[in-house]
Formats: C-alpha cells, sequence, structure tokens
C-alpha cells in the first residue's frame, strides 16, 4: 500500500492504524498548497479534489491498483485488510458504532469546526460561527469519554482519527484543558507507541515544511 499524506493532516489517522497494525507501507508526502508530491508529481493526477489521505492498494477480487478516499472508507479499509490488530469490530452494532464515530468526527467536527477555523481564506464571521459550534460538540464527547479510555470497547481506527483532529486545537482558539476527558484522552493516545511514532515524525515533516516557508 500507499500512503499519500499531508503532515499533522488528517491522514495522520491512516499513518496511526497503519502503524497499530504493524503494516508495511509506503508514504508519500503531499505539499498542502502546490499538490505537488516530495518527488516532485502532481498529487492532482492522483486524487483530481487534492485532498489527503489518498491510499494506493489492491483490489482483492480483481487484484488492480486502485486509490481509495475519503477518511472513514480509508480506515476502515485498513482495518478490515488486518482484522489480527482489531482496530474495528466486524459487523452488527459494534461496526455501526464505528461508523458512528467516525462520521462524528468526520462531519461535525473535522468539517464543521476546524475546517473554518484553519482556512486562511475564511471570514471572520465563518471562523466565529464555526467555533460557537465547538462547546456543544466537545461537551458531548467528553461525556462519552468521561469513564473510559477509548471511544469504542477497545483503542480503535476511531481513536486515531479523533487524535489527529483534536490535535489541530493547539492552533485555535479551542482550547482541550477545558475538557478534561478530552485532554486526557489525547495523553493517553500520546503514550501508545504507534501513536507516538506518527505523530512525532509528521510534526518533524511540519516543522521543516514551515522552514522552507
Amino acid at each position: 500500500m500507499k500512503l499519500y499524506f499531508s503532515p499533522l493532516a488528517c491522514s495522520l489517522a491512516t499513518r496511526i492504524a497503519l502503524y497499530e497494525a504493524g503494516a508495511d507501507a509506503d508514504y508519500v508526502e503531499v505539499d498542502g498548497e502546490t499538490k505537488r508530491t516530495s518527488d516532485g508529481s502532481d498529487f492532482l493526477a492522483v486524487h483530481a479534489l487534492g485532498l489527503v489521505p489518498a491510499l494506493e492498494t489492491v483490489d482483492p477480487e480483481t487484484r488492480e491498483r486502485v486509490i481509495l478516499t475519503e477518511n472513514a472508507a480509508v480506515l476502515q479499509w485498513v482495518a478490515d485488510r488486518y482484522p489480527e490488530a482489531d482496530l474495528a469490530p466486524r459487523s452488527g452494532l459494534a461496526r455501526a458504532r464505528l461508523q458512528e464515530r467516525l462520521h462524528f468526527i468526520g462531519s461535525e467536527l473535522h468539517k464543521a469546526v476546524f475546517v473554518p477555523l484553519l482556512d486562511k481564506k475564511a471570514a471572520p464571521e465563518a471562523k466565529a460561527y464555526a467555533l460557537s459550534k465547538a462547546d456543544r460538540r466537545l461537551d458531548w464527547l467528553s461525556a462519552q469519554l468521561a469513564d473510559r479510555p477509548f471511544q469504542l470497547d477497545r483503542v480503535s481506527v476511531a481513536d486515531a482519527y479523533l487524535f489527529a483532529v483534536l490535535n489541530w486545537s493547539v492552533v485555535t482558539p479551542i482550547k482541550l484543558d477545558r475538557f478534561p476527558p478530552l485532554a486526557a484522552f489525547m495523553a493517553r493516545m500520546h503514550a501508545r507507541p504507534a501513536f507516538a511514532r506518527a505523530f512525532a515524525e509528521e510534526k518533524e515533516l511540519y516543522l521543516a515544511e514551515l522552514a522552507r516557508g
């Protein structure tokens, strides 16, 4: 497999999942502004929307190389590809709960709250509106994590996605210390080797990208 990623973007979740699974994969950095990969090629030729993650993998039925996009889909594919890592329930209500969390993180936090706050081109009114949505969603999430270490009964790809998204709070007005269960969740995840390794590697790349201007 080959993961196209941008440092500390939401694609961090897939890197974490791959590390948790002990999977062998190649990692190709994508510049979020120019949409060029680290080898100078055009990422838009891989994914026309220019969004990460994009996972190059093999269709098990046709054996053809395919590109899979969108976090909820990519993360579940990785979990199903490496079932021994136990990163997702297989079926039933437990699987639906995983999908519930993935879609909550993707729509209610990632897109509704953090994208406007992080977008340099977003109008002040858009940022204020996004910020007005944050507390209710984070309060709800805090209640879910108040008495459990993970979102489900064990670590899952949903935790990798939540970790990647909540990490963005450090460059927004959102302060996780106002939500103790979320701050505790982030500390627990930082203590897991796969999470810590992925974060450290991408932070180094992110800082190098900033230094290049």
